[in-house]
């Protein structure tokens, strides 16, 4: 009996477990679909102007233009964020391949970031103070 009894605990955990896991999933792809990577971005293009040409498919939540650290100039690609999926369809298959400030421009649903980190985060052996640099 206790046996069972443990056993029905254990598969409403792992049912909970399952649902919860599904609905963070869905949660994941939905907000995934919202945001737009915009490619090929004159270096005139601003957040605003960015914002500005996707307004027209819906209610954009934020636009930002890619900018380099050192010098502030744009790097020519940007993001831009819908508050609804149909939003960022009908943007994405209006803009891609259209003009903006000169330039043709790609558009596509932007992919998450990588996990890893691109730069530093680990000991190479090449220099600085870590245990295997020789200082």
């Amino acid at each position: 009996m206790a046996l069972s009894a443990k056993l029905g605990s254990l598969l409403r955990q792992n049912a909970q477990l399952s649902m919860t896991s599904m609905v963070n999933s869905i949660r994941c792809m939905s907000a995934s679909t919202t945001r737009l990577f915009v490619g090929g971005l004159s270096y005139e293009t601003d957040d605003q102007s960015l914002r500005e040409a996707f307004s027209n498919f819906g209610d954009v939540t934020d636009a930002r233009v890619i900018t380099d650290r050192e010098s502030g100039r744009s790097r020519g690609f940007g993001f831009v964020n819908f508050a609804s999926g149909e939003s960022a369809s009908s943007a994405l298959s209006s803009m891609d391949r259209q003009e903006l400030n000169g330039r043709n421009i790609r558009v596509s649903f932007a992919n998450g970031r990588p996990s890893t980190p691109r730069f530093g985060g680990g000991n190479s052996g090449y220099g600085g103070y870590g245990r295997n640099s020789g200082y």
